[in-house]
């Protein structure tokens, strides 16, 4: 079903409203600085920490940035993604989730602001601060995080499997799925910017090179000569191997992701759908053509930051969990 573009104003007006509406009913809203004088220091205790990880092991960066946007999918920024469940029913425990790494990270974090600050620090925020850090980390941009986030109780494995946008999505779906958080078609394609430090198994998308339409057919949507380099690395019914999403770029972040992606080099469905609406389109290429004339970075930061107060819970909504894996 086609989106006309009054109904995506509307539809992202409506929730924009509700959430708004949610924060100042609790009198609370996010801001930075929240911990100004409960804990001063805690930005600076995030940084040692991520700086010392990405130093060592520079691939936990897509990851643990990756970790914020799927914490914020499903039931909003509050923490959920990082609860346990002892009948593997968690978010954590949802296939789209079972990629994710990182979780010793934001544990080693909480355990450093807690001897610092005990029971002040969301493990919400953590994830939306330590998000902002790998990124800056691997070069990428610097933005001020809002914090004030509290931590959720409730952790749904269902949730997770139909809340999060899968690979194979298209733009329609992408755009649903943006709007209905209050996001908007800019902040798609600028976040889906960060797959320029991503990877991915190939079972991600196996079926673009070898049955898209389930006859053994390739996509028609990727470049053939991208086609035969993908098939050297990922033969059939390969769950394993990974593969950079942005080769040459893994390491740091950049505006080359939409060169690739204009070119037809785009890894996931999701990323080729981009050059199926104008706008995404005329932002990408715009982007891949202006590399040191780029808004990118910039942009992201900003999307970041309306990501970050999606389904917030504020106030006395929640609570500051001691440990990040479990509810207090």
């Amino acid at each position: 079903m086609a989106i006309n573009n009054s109904n995506c104003l509307l539809i992202s007006l409506i929730f924009f409203l509700i959430a708004f509406a949610s924060n100042h009913a609790n009198g609370e809203v996010l801001k930075v600085g929240f911990y100004h004088k409960t804990c001063p220091h805690v930005e600076l205790i995030v940084k040692e920490v991520v700086d010392d990880v990405i130093s060592r092991v520079p691939s936990l960066a897509a990851p643990l940035l990756r970790m914020h946007y799927h914490d914020c999918f499903v039931r909003g920024c509050d923490g959920s993604v990082l609860l346990d469940s002892p009948t593997k029913q968690a978010e954590k425990d949802s296939i789209p989730n079972l990629s994710l790494r990182g979780y010793q990270i934001i544990d080693r974090v909480k355990t450093a602001i807690e001897k610092s600050c005990p029971g002040i620090v969301s493990c919400a925020d953590i994830v939306a601060l330590v998000a902002r850090d790998v990124t800056v980390a691997v070069k990428g941009p610097f933005w001020e995080v809002e914090t004030g986030r509290r931590d959720g109780s409730v952790s749904n494995i269902t949730e997770a499997l139909f809340n999060l946008i899968p690979p194979f999505a298209n733009i329609t779906s992408l755009k649903q799925g943006f709007l209905q958080r209050g996001l908007s078609v800019k902040d798609l394609v600028v976040l889906s910017g960060s797959h320029t430090i991503g990877i991915s198994h190939c079972s991600s998308f196996n079926n673009r090179l070898y049955n898209f339409t389930g006859k053994g057919d390739t996509d028609p949507a990727l470049d053939p000569n991208y086609i035969k380099s993908l098939k050297k690395k990922c033969p059939p019914n390969d769950q394993n191997t990974l593969v950079e999403m942005d080769p040459g770029s893994v390491r740091t972040f950049d505006s080359s992701y939409y060169k690739l992606v204009a070119k037809r080099r785009g890894l996931f469905s999701s990323d080729s759908a981009l050059l199926d609406d104008s706008e995404t389109k005329d932002y990408l290429k715009k982007q891949g053509i202006n590399q040191y004339g780029s808004t990118f970075l910039k942009d992201f930061g900003e999307s970041m930051v309306k990501m970050g107060r999606v389904q917030v819970l504020t106030g006395n909504q929640g609570e500051i969990r001691k440990v990040c894996s479990r509810v207090n």
